[in-house]
């Protein structure tokens, strides 16, 4: 005997019919001071989001109270922004707690599958040289492209007996190696690296290292502080204090 299944809609079990429908919240009511104090970002670069990741999260659905994708990208810079999902977020857009989870898992995955397309070294000889001559421009360093650094960020324990990724201050994290450019802009990420892991070791081991090795950014240098790295591509600062 078949068993039936039944789609339950959390935003309808927990606030009702009378509840406000998702697609009721628009980005021209409100403030942009409004959208920067809540999500982060400003309006225009809202709705540039919407139009590159419309298609990614516009799931065929037979269910009427379907999420826009303007809402979900609104659900997830509101996460990215404030780190929660309670209702605070989900109440200024008119979602459960559940739905914003899911809104933020789609997101994201969306991000990342675009995430080439922003995030790469220059292509071509022209902008590598015109990193090099702002850099130059700003400090008087001859030949460096961007400036590279690792961050942790914290996960949750993938498991209570594997210590790897339990850094020196006691936390689960992933130890993550990035470069950026003289304006901010990201040029590689990775993160797969360990929160145990010590930066040099991590700097030593990655794909970066490895195509400097090779030459792939030949007569080019990154910036960075490792204490203890001998690397020919990697400029070390040392930071002098003052008396």
């Amino acid at each position: 005997m078949a068993v039936p299944i039944t789609v339950l809609d959390c935003d309808l079990l927990l606030y009702g019919r009378g509840h406000r429908t998702l697609d009721r919240f628009k980005l021209d009511d409100v403030t942009d001071e409004y959208l920067m104090s809540m999500y982060g970002f400003p309006r225009q670069f809202i709705y540039y989001l919407v139009e590159l990741l419309g298609a990614s999260l516009s799931r065929p659905t037979q269910r009427s109270r379907a999420i826009s994708p303007e809402t979900q990208i609104l659900a997830a810079l509101g996460f990215y922004t404030s780190g929660s999902f309670q209702t605070r977020m989900g109440d200024a857009i008119g979602i459960s707690q559940a739905s914003m989870s899911r809104c933020v898992a789609h997101v994201t995955e969306a991000l990342v599958e675009r995430a080439s397309q922003f995030i790469h070294f220059p292509a071509d000889e022209a902008a590598v040289q015109s990193l090099k001559d702002e850099f130059y421009g700003l400090a008087g360093m001859p030949g460096v492209i961007g400036v590279v650094d690792c961050i942790h960020v914290a996960i949750k324990a993938p498991n209570a007996e594997d210590l790897s990724y339990v850094n020196r201050k006691g936390l689960h994290s992933l130890n993550c190696l990035i470069v950026c450019d003289i304006r901010g802009a990201l040029m590689t990420v990775e993160t797969s690296w360990p929160g145990s892991l010590q930066d040099c070791a991590v700097l030593q081991q990655s794909s970066l290292s490895s195509q400097f090795e090779t030459g792939m950014h030949k007569d080019s240098w990154l910036l960075g502080k490792f204490a203890s790295v001998n690397l020919q591509w990697c400029l070390c600062v040392v930071l002098v204090g003052q008396e």
